[in-house]
């Protein structure tokens, strides 16, 4: 083990007791704030962590499931127009909070998939299938087509400007 692992394991455990002695010394000085603010602390634990659990369970699926030569072939280098057809569909399809798909995009890509392709697939999130009726509703089904249309296009220029200013990671 570097000294560097070393060193963030003792840092989490540092800021960790740093912020309890900070709670201690607010809940001595205000006890009815430091309550309130855990209370506050304790719900956005219990919003974050179902997040989390699927975030987890999500690179689980994709460990197992998605080997380096199974993602470099459908979404290397050589993956060609059907990497392209499979990061916007997957875009498209994909559902919940996108910072719960960062981490999968990003173990994916250490696998070997593009990062034009994480990049499409992050945009071409803004079509909403389930939305998609009410903005029929709304504003018709030629502007909803045309709209639809543009944003998939759209995440794919953006997939190739993207790659084309950072480099790729392997």
């Amino acid at each position: 083990m570097s000294t560097q692992q070393k060193r963030s394991g003792t840092g989490g455990w540092l800021f960790l007791a740093i912020v309890l002695i900070g709670y201690g010394l607010s809940f001595l000085l205000s006890p009815e704030l430091t309550t309130d603010a855990l209370a506050f602390f304790s719900r956005v634990i219990r919003q974050v962590l179902p997040i989390l659990g699927l975030v987890f369970l999500l690179l689980s699926i994709a460990n197992l499931l998605l080997a380096p030569t199974r993602v470099k072939h459908y979404l290397g280098k050589e993956a060609g127009l059907k990497g392209w057809v499979i990061s916007v569909i997957a875009g498209i399809l994909s559902m919940g909070p996108v910072y719960a798909w960062y981490a999968v995009m990003a173990d994916l890509q250490k696998k070997g998939m593009r990062t034009a392709f994480v990049a499409t697939f992050l945009y071409s999130r803004a079509v909403k299938i389930p939305l998609l009726p009410l903005m029929i509703y709304y504003f018709g089904l030629t502007y909803t087509l045309v709209l639809c249309l543009y944003l998939i296009v759209f995440s794919v220029i953006n997939g190739i400007v993207v790659e084309r200013l950072m480099p790729q990671k392997t």
